[in-house]
């Protein structure tokens, strides 16, 4: 079992890999075993020196605080979490390429970050992830529309169906099948 751990370090830890608690036993004593360099960050394979457990942690530098504007005009910050979660229930039980989620998220965050302001309508970031799941799963893009949208009507969930059958020939291309060819009725 893999635990991943994103973590900001404050000026006041040190950073050497020696205080890092543990996620398994709380101990704060651990041994880094392996670090790796990723595009976003370092990966860091740590031992619990209390309980011997085995974890992962990445690091990744955050260059600033990502607000977002909700609906009622509030303002709250950015919350990768709370992003990977709704993606995460839109795409569960989907046949989607492992990994194909967890780089949606890290693309839609760095579009963020590229685009360079300190505050983003909630609207624009779900309509990123909407047009990255329409070219992921278009069941997932149907789920993550009918919460986001607020469908209220049945009417408008078919409409935008019919609008995705519509683009699907182009579009599916990349998408897994969902039923094998030899299943399919090509003669309707």
């Amino acid at each position: 079992m893999s635990l991943y751990i994103v973590i900001e370090f404050p000026s006041s830890i040190d950073v050497g890999g020696n205080f890092m608690k543990c996620p398994y036993c709380g101990g704060w004593q651990s041994r880094v075993v392996d670090s790796r360099s990723l595009d976003e960050g370092v990966r860091r394979r740590r031992k619990c020196l209390a309980c011997g457990s085995r974890f992962t942690t990445y690091e990744r530098v955050q260059a600033h605080s990502i607000f977002v504007i909700k609906n009622d005009n509030r303002r709250e910050e950015f919350n990768r979490g709370k992003l990977a979660s709704g993606i995460r229930k839109a795409c569960e039980k989907r046949p989607i390429p492992v990994g194909a989620v967890d780089k949606l998220i890290d693309n839609t965050e760095a579009e963020l970050y590229r685009l360079g302001k300190l505050e983003f309508p909630s609207s624009l970031i779900g309509d990123m992830v909407m047009e990255g799941l329409k070219n992921l799963d278009h069941i997932a893009y149907i789920r993550f529309a009918s919460v986001y949208r607020k469908f209220d009507d049945i009417g408008i969930l078919k409409q935008e169906v019919d609008n995705l059958a519509g683009d699907s020939a182009e579009a599916a291309s990349g998408q897994l099948s969902l039923l094998p060819s030899q299943l399919v009725d090509h003669s309707a």
